[in-house]
């Protein structure tokens, strides 16, 4: 089924980062974010498109901070918070990044502004989200898929909406173009960034030395990986003049979290 508002409708926007990477990278794409707001641009009045993700802020220079940047300058809202690291009671390292309260709370506040929400996240925490928001007059769009094994989408938030679009039917209008050879070369760098992290004690990533993370909804060191893959001269097109990033701290409209 593809996306689709009615005329007058006004919509929003919330993609919950590390949920929607995970989903691509099953799927075998990246997403184009440019591609993404031009495709809701153009499809309904898109009054806000919300963006949430989690920062490792003890680094010295994060490798996600290029794309927020980007996303910041062109037309995305950024709500970004600090992730947590702690020891669990096996001594292992773990860290938690899970943007969900952050989320729930700007839907809430912006539904008697808007007509339509989209969300792009399977995880099952939302679907009493999306019913709250239902009994406020809004219809709700969730993206995600079911053709992963076992599906990204939890059956209950898939239930709860008023539409369920399957992301490999979105693909041709926002899958970033493939490019081996320069993808092959960011693989290698990552790879040698992730080891040098693991050798000076940093926390790594699911399998590597140094940490792993609480919940699979968490893994925003996957997110990061791919937004530094897709970086900011990725997004950036010919002849646009969108500022540098800024890699000294946050931009201008970051919203924290506590």
């Amino acid at each position: 089924m593809p996306l689709s508002f009615y005329p007058t409708e006004r919509v929003a926007v919330f993609i919950d980062g590390a949920n929607l990477y995970s989903a691509a990278r099953t799927l075998g794409f990246d997403i184009d974010y440019r591609k993404l707001l031009d495709m809701l641009s153009a499809k309904g009045q898109l009054v806000r498109a919300f963006y949430y993700t989690a920062l490792a802020e003890d680094q010295e220079y994060s490798p996600i901070r290029p794309l927020i940047d980007w996303l910041d300058y062109n037309g995305y809202t950024m709500v970004t918070k600090p992730m947590k690291e702690f020891t669990d009671s096996m001594g292992r390292r773990k860290v938690k990044g899970n943007m969900d309260i952050e989320l729930a709370i700007d839907m809430m506040e912006i539904a008697p502004h808007i007509d339509h929400a989209v969300l792009f996240s399977g995880d099952g925490d939302f679907r009493r989200l999306v019913e709250a928001v239902q009994r406020k007059g809004l219809r709700v769009t969730v993206v995600s898929t079911i053709r992963s094994s076992p599906p990204m989408i939890a059956d209950e938030l898939r239930r709860q909406a008023d539409v369920f679009i399957e992301l490999t039917d979105l693909a041709p209008e926002i899958a970033r173009a493939r490019d081996p050879a320069r993808e092959a070369a960011r693989e290698a760098a990552m790879q040698e960034r992730a080891a040098q992290a693991a050798a000076m004690g940093g926390p790594g990533g699911p399998g590597a030395p140094g940490g792993e993370f609480d919940e699979p909804e968490d893994d925003n060191y996957g997110n990061v990986a791919h937004e530094e893959a897709q970086g900011f001269d990725d997004q950036r097109g010919p002849g646009d003049r969108s500022p540098p990033p800024n890699r000294g701290g946050y931009g201008r409209g970051y919203r924290r979290g506590p």
